[in-house]
């Protein structure tokens, strides 16, 4: 029997993720906006690099509970 390699397609980093969210309807879409027009938003950042440039800059309440949707939605992949 031959030997069978798994195919695994790597996840992209979280900033790069979100931003391709741009499309959904709701608050990740919403998030994914902001971030696209935030050039300061670290694109090959993880989830907490973008957390932490969310808190920094302030961003409204609204993006915080999307920022967890987000999360959530990532790690779930």
């Amino acid at each position: 029997m031959p030997h069978m390699q798994a195919t695994t397609t790597a996840k992209p980093p979280f900033g790069r993720w979100l931003i391709d969210q741009e499309q959904r309807a709701g608050a990740i879409g919403e998030l994914a906006k902001h971030a696209k027009n935030d050039r300061s938003v670290p694109r090959s950042g993880d989830s907490k690099a973008v957390w932490k440039h969310l808190n920094a800059i302030q961003v409204e309440s609204d993006l915080y509970d999307a920022m967890e949707e987000a999360e959530l939605d990532y790690h779930a992949l």
